[in-house]
């Protein structure tokens, strides 16, 4: 199980709209936004998908014209929905549920990764998780007016890998703003 974010002081959401990539059309990094949707995306079998657990309000902040996605199903963490909304599969009350979910058959047969897509909370409780293992973590090096952070985690248990396989370890800048992939393993 992985964790995917970008990181800036570490905010990513202003007003419920990310702020490096407010819609598809204009997006200010579009070489990180290609590279999140790749990670997610791939699957190393045919036939097999990636799991994304979202957050109620981040699947419903999600740019347009993102979904749908390839390889992908999709569930929605939430207490106040019924039935998925378009174009999501699952709904699930809580973290632990949407992993119960993945882990029995016919899923467990079929999800080959499951990604946690935010929010905050979606986040703590996946990185709690003893199944979570790496977190793909954007250092985006420019300031911007959030109010959503990335929560704090344990960076003793997860350590930055100084290189990752099918990760850029550079610093990269487009259209002014710096920023650098970065993978954290869990360590215990």
């Amino acid at each position: 199980m992985c964790c995917d974010i970008c990181e800036k002081n570490p905010s990513f959401k202003q007003d419920g709209t990310y702020v490096i990539f407010p819609n598809v059309t204009n997006l200010s990094c579009r070489s990180e936004f290609k590279f999140f949707l790749d990670k997610i995306t791939a699957v190393s079998k045919p036939g097999k998908k990636n799991l994304l657990v979202w957050g109620r309000y981040t699947w419903f902040s999600c740019p347009e014209g993102v979904l749908p996605l390839a390889n992908t199903l999709h569930v929605i963490l939430t207490k106040k929905l019924r039935s998925p909304p378009e174009l999501a599969d699952y709904i699930c009350e809580d973290f632990d549920e949407a992993i119960r979910l993945a882990s029995q058959p016919p899923l467990s047969d079929l999800i080959e990764t499951i990604w946690v897509i935010g929010g905050t909370e979606v986040y703590r409780e996946a990185m709690e998780h003893p199944w979570c293992d790496l977190i793909y973590l954007t250092d985006i090096m420019a300031d911007f007016d959030c109010d959503v952070f990335f929560p704090d985690f344990d960076r003793n248990i997860y350590r930055k890998q100084s290189r990752f396989p099918g990760v850029p370890h550079e610093i990269q800048e487009e259209n002014g703003i710096k920023f650098q992939f970065q993978v954290f393993k869990k360590m215990c």
